[in-house]
């Protein structure tokens, strides 16, 4: 993959993917409750940072289990739900904690091309944020 990436920003400008790669078009994911036996208080699934910290780590094991690392994901989408607790703004600072830690780092450089959007809501009230990506695999 070629990427157009900045030190500066979190997210690469552009990817192009090889002919004869494999695309890799992974579902939304939302985060698990943070106590599966719990999932109908309001902070069920923790803040935004949580529950991104909880759909990456999910991500991740789910790619791996495909023979890829978050290194191949080309595209991600966000859809982030106003936090009621910062007066119903999405909460962008505690997504990009958890996704920094993913994306961009030492151990894994790449960034994706991304795009993220504020939603009214999710398929559970307490979700705030749900993310789906494309991965590919050069043969």
């Amino acid at each position: 993959m070629t990427r157009k990436q900045t030190d500066a920003s979190p997210i690469a400008s552009s990817a192009t993917v090889p002919t004869g790669s494999t695309l890799y078009f992974l579902s939304g994911a939302t985060a698990s409750p943070i106590d599966p036996k719990i999932t109908d208080t309001p902070d069920a699934y923790g803040d935004t940072e949580a529950q991104a910290m909880s759909i990456f780590t999910k991500m991740k094991a789910q790619l791996v289990d495909l023979g890829l690392s978050m290194g191949d994901v080309v595209k991600m989408t966000i859809f982030l739900v106003g936090d009621p607790k910062l007066g119903g703004k999405m909460d962008r600072d505690g997504m990009m904690r958890a996704y920094t830690k993913f994306f961009g780092s030492a151990d894994q450089p790449n960034k994706p091309t991304r795009s993220a959007f504020q939603i009214a809501g999710l398929a559970r009230p307490q979700q705030l944020i749900e993310i789906e990506v494309i991965a590919a695999k050069a043969p």
